[in-house]
C-alpha cells in the first residue's frame, strides 16, 4: 500500500505513463475497475478531455467498482448538475465533481474540495476550473477522442507528487498496447522478434507475415515524436524513394508499422562483399542528389544557431569529461570560431538533409532500379541544411572505415552531379565535417556518462580521425588550433577517465 499524506512542495515529482488507446467504453470501464482497486484515500485523479471524451465513464467505473469491493451498490449519476456527489465504500469516501459550470478557483472553494483532499478520494472533471489550486499530489489523466473514430480514446497520464507507481502499474503497460496495436492491423497474432534498436528511446520489431512487417515504437513520454519521420517519409516516396511504407500508424501513442526492407545493411553487405564498396556508395552520393532537389517544405532549419549548439557537445560533455571543464572565455573563443566558420558556408537554398546517412542507416536493393536500390532508415531528425552535409556523413562514417581514395572520388562525383563550385563546396565539405564531428565525439560522452551507454567509446578514435582531417582544410586553422590546445584526443587512458575507470 502506497502512503499519499499531503505534499506541500512547489515542485512535486513528475512521473508518466506511457499514452495508450482505449478502444469502446467498457475498456475505459475496465480501466477505472483496475484503478479502484489500488486508488487510497489522499488520491486526486483529475480527469481532462473534451466532451464525450468518457471522464464520466471512467469515474463512474472507478466508484461502482470501489463500492462492489465492499459488497456496496448505488447508481452514479453524472454531478454535471449538482457538481458534486460523495460516495461511501466501506470506511473510505470518494467525491466526483464536475466543475464545468463553474467559472473560476474562487467557485471551487466553496466546494470544500481542499478540504477534502487529504483523506478522500477525489475524481475530478474539468480540472482546469480550479486553476493552480489544484492539490499538489494528483494524477493527471487526459482523454482525447479518436479523430477517425469518437469511441475510441486516447488516454495520457501524468502523477504529481510521490507515491503513484502503485496506481501507474494499473495503467496498460508498453507491451499490451503494442499488442492492441498490432491487433487493429493485417498482422494481428504475429510474434515480435527484436531487432537492434539506436541511440535513442525507440525500439522496433520484426513481424512475420506475407509480407513481414517492422513495428517502430517511438514512446511520446519518453520525447519521442513520430511525425517527422512520418511527413519526411511522405517527401521521399514522392520523389520514388525507398523510405518504408508505412502500413498502419497510431502518432498519439508512438507506433508506426512499417514496409519490412529486409537486413541488407551497406555495413552488412560490404562485409560479405568488399568489391562492391564503389558501387554502393555511387549509388548512395547520386541519390542525394535527388535528395536535393526536393522541397525543404516545414523542416526545420539546420542554421549557424542550430550547428553551435550541436558544438556545444565538445565544451559541455567531451572535455569536461576527458579533462576538466573549460573556463568560460576559452568556451567563447570556441564558439566564436565555430560560428564564424558555419556562418561563411551557407547555401544559396538549403535542401533536405537526412543527417545520418551512413552505412548502417542504408540498405542495397539491387532488385530495384535507380536511386529506389538504396533503402533508407532513420532520417526523422531532417533538417533543411547545406547539401555538404549529408556527405560527409556517407564519407566519414562513425562505424565503417572509408579510404581516401572512395573519399576523394565521391566528392568529386557528388560536386560534379551538382555543378556546385568546387572550392565552395569542398570548404563545406571540411567545415561541416569538423563541426558534425565534434558534436559525435560530445554525444558519445553523453551517452557514456548520462545515459549508461559507453559502447560507443570505442568509436570515437576514428571520428577523432574524421576531425582531425577535415580541420586540415585553410579555411579552419584558427578552429584547428584551439582543439589542439584544448580536446585531448580519445586515447585508451581518455576514454578510461570519460568511462569514469580512471
Amino acid at each position: 500500500m502506497h502512503s499519499p499524506g499531503t505534499c506541500n512542495c512547489q515542485r512535486p515529482a513528475v512521473l508518466t505513463a506511457p499514452i495508450f488507446t482505449l478502444s469502446s467504453d467498457s475498456e475505459t470501464s475496465a480501466l477505472g475497475a483496475r484503478l479502484a482497486g489500488v486508488l487510497q484515500p489522499g488520491d486526486t485523479l483529475l480527469l481532462e478531455g473534451p466532451v464525450g471524451a468518457g471522464k464520466s465513464v471512467l469515474a463512474r467505473a472507478v466508484i461502482q467498482t470501489r463500492q462492489a469491493l465492499h459488497g456496496e451498490a448505488e447508481e452514479v449519476p453524472s454531478p454535471s448538475f449538482t457538481l458534486v456527489q460523495t460516495y461511501e465504500a466501506g470506511p473510505d469516501s470518494l467525491i466526483h465533481a464536475d466543475l464545468y459550470r463553474l467559472t473560476g478557483p474562487d467557485d471551487v472553494i466553496e466546494l470544500g474540495l481542499e478540504e477534502a483532499a487529504d483523506d478522500t478520494i477525489l475524481l475530478i472533471e474539468w480540472p482546469d476550473r480550479w486553476g493552480e489550486d489544484t492539490p499538489p499530489r494528483h494524477l493527471r489523466l487526459r482523454l482525447e477522442p479518436d479523430a477517425a473514430d469518437a469511441n475510441v480514446r486516447h488516454m495520457s497520464a501524468t502523477a504529481s507528487g510521490t507515491g503513484w507507481e502503485p496506481v501507474l502499474a494499473a495503467l496498460p503497460p508498453r507491451e499490451a498496447q503494442r499488442e492492441t496495436f498490432i491487433s487493429t492491423t493485417d498482422w494481428r497474432g504475429a510474434t515480435l522478434a527484436d531487432l537492434a534498436g539506436d541511440a535513442s528511446n525507440r525500439r522496433y520489431f520484426r513481424l512475420p507475415g506475407a509480407p513481414p512487417a517492422v513495428l517502430m515504437d517511438a514512446p511520446p513520454e519518453k520525447g519521442e515524436d513520430t511525425r517527422p519521420f512520418i511527413a519526411v517519409t511522405a517527401l521521399l516516396r514522392s520523389a520514388g524513394l525507398s523510405a518504408p511504407a508505412i502500413h498502419a500508424l497510431a502518432p498519439e501513442q508512438g507506433f508506426l508499422l512499417l514496409e519490412d526492407l529486409g537486413d541488407a545493411l551497406f555495413a552488412r553487405v560490404l562485409e560479405r562483399e568488399p568489391a562492391l564498396e564503389m558501387d554502393l556508395y555511387k549509388a548512395a552520393t547520386d541519390l542525394l542528389q535527388t535528395v536535393r532537389s526536393l522541397p525543404t517544405g516545414a523542416l526545420p532549419p539546420y542554421d549557424t544557431a542550430t550547428y553551435l549548439r550541436e558544438a556545444r557537445l565538445l565544451t559541455d560533455w567531451y572535455i569536461p569529461a576527458a579533462d576538466a571543464p573549460l573556463p568560460a572565455p576559452v568556451i567563447a573563443e570556441f564558439e566564436a570560431l565555430i560560428t564564424d566558420a558555419t556562418n561563411t558556408i551557407t547555401p544559396a537554398g538549403p535542401v533536405p538533409v537526412l543527417r545520418d546517412y551512413h552505412a548502417e542507416n542504408l540498405l542495397w536493393l539491387p532488385e530495384r532500379q535507380g536511386d529506389a536500390r538504396v533503402g533508407l532508415l532513420d532520417y526523422q531528425d531532417a533538417l533543411a541544411g547545406h547539401p555538404a552535409y549529408d556527405l560527409v556523413s556517407l564519407l566519414e562514417d562513425a562505424r565503417r572505415d572509408t579510404s581516401a581514395d572512395l573519399r576523394a572520388k565521391m566528392l568529386a562525383r557528388a560536386i560534379a552531379n551538382s555543378g556546385d563550385d568546387a572550392e565552395q563546396f569542398t570548404r563545406a565539405y571540411a567545415t561541416l565535417g569538423a563541426q558534425r564531428n565534434i558534436k559525435i565525439v560530445g554525444i558519445f560522452a553523453r551517452l557514456c556518462r548520462r545515459d549508461g551507454k559507453p559502447a560507443y567509446l570505442s568509436l570515437m578514435p576514428r571520428v577523432w580521425d574524421h576531425l582531425m582531417r577535415d580541420l586540415e582544410h585553410p579555411a579552419l586553422t584558427g578552429l584547428k588550433a584551439w582543439v589542439l590546445a584544448h580536446a585531448p584526443p580519445p586515447t585508451q587512458a581518455v576514454q578510461a577517465r570519460i568511462a569514469g575507470q580512471a
